[in-house]
């Protein structure tokens, strides 16, 4: 992907690719889903009007899953090297969230209930992806301990391994587990991830990193085929399944181009609603059952506020594309010529 014309018709090609192998797979498994009886529980300390979604699909993460792999085998088959190994390990850590995902849902669908893996069984399996992924990256030379700061002219931290091995454990299951919270409202977590997808696209390929170019180029494409039965009112959740798969591509995205302090603009949606969950709990203990929000995660609090689901997934992904472009403005040095 040298030529800027060539690389622009090639990401076109891949993010249509990616949406109509993602809007093709859902016509055929949301009606599967609906034979198998595969419909979600709604918390009953969410808000009340979400009742009414009681019964619909989950596991539609499975759709734009299915079709990036569908695109990477497809131009894997005729670009193999050893670039392409890179989009493959981030796929499959991705994957391997994704496979924790599937496990939860499926046991919330065998129980009749909200509640799947353990907490400590879902944290241990995340930490070992995360640690073997890490392992993976370094042994593959996509890493170094040098810690990125964008915005600083090409500075980085030098970090002892060790040190950066644990901090980046911390940020991939930390960033998988926000982006499976920020899933609570119809279109809210394919919405947010749009602008974080295009971002990588646009850098990847101005890097000249064409297998991840292709890997965030689908990845794009697929969230828009979601969106088709996933927008207000869903036809389809994509469940843990879908939700873990997209918090392993996203900080597997931010890991493999070695900035993961990137996530802090990128991933800002996924950070307030997660810190908008952790003070609402702290504080709650700590008088004895005040609370500063309405509702926590943060979208609930607005819908308690009176805001649409619409509403609440326009503002944030407005936010999560002004975030993503004040990023790229701020590691632009590390990709001129």
């Amino acid at each position: 992907m040298e030529n800027p014309n060539q690389t622009m018709r090639a990401i076109l090609t891949v993010v249509g690719a990616g949406f109509v192998l993602t809007v093709a797979l859902g016509a055929v498994l949301i009606p599967v889903l609906r034979r198998l009886k595969a419909g979600g529980s709604i918390k009953e300390d969410g808000p009340t009007w979400h009742m009414s979604k009681q019964g619909t699909p989950i596991m539609g993460g499975l759709m734009f899953i299915g079709a990036i792999a569908a695109v990477l085998v497809l131009w894997g088959g005729s670009h193999v090297s050893a670039g392409f190994r890179g989009a493959l390990y981030v796929y499959c850590f991705a994957l391997v969230f994704g496979a924790i995902g599937f496990i939860d849902d499926y046991m919330k669908l065998v129980h009749h209930q909200n509640e799947g893996l353990s907490a400590g069984a879902k944290f241990l399996l995340q930490l070992a992806a995360a640690i073997l992924m890490t392992v993976l990256l370094r042994y593959e030379h996509y890493l170094t301990p040098n810690l990125y700061i964008p915005f600083t002219n090409n500075l980085t931290i030098p970090l002892p391994w060790w040190l950066y091995m644990i901090f980046a454990a911390f940020v991939m299951v930390g960033t998988v587990n926000a982006v499976n919270l920020t899933d609570g409202v119809d279109g809210l977590s394919s919405s947010v991830t749009l602008p974080v997808a295009l971002f990588f696209t646009v850098v990847t390929a101005q890097w000249g990193r064409s297998e991840l170019t292709v890997l965030s180029a689908a990845l794009l494409g697929g969230l828009l085929g979601f969106l088709v039965y996933n927008h207000y009112p869903a036809k389809v959740f994509m469940g843990d399944t879908g939700s873990l798969f997209l918090g392993g591509m996203v900080c597997g995205l931010a890991f493999a181009t070695d900035m993961p302090l990137i996530l802090i603009f990128v991933g800002i949606v996924y950070i307030l609603e997660t810190l908008s969950d952790i003070i609402q709990v702290t504080y709650f203990k700590l008088t004895h059952g005040k609370r500063i929000f309405k509702m926590a995660p943060l979208h609930h609090h607005f819908e308690m506020c009176g805001w649409k689901e619409k509403k609440v997934v326009a503002v944030f992904a407005f936010v999560s594309a002004v975030f993503c472009l004040i990023a790229y403005l701020g590691v632009m040095e590390r990709y001129l010529p």
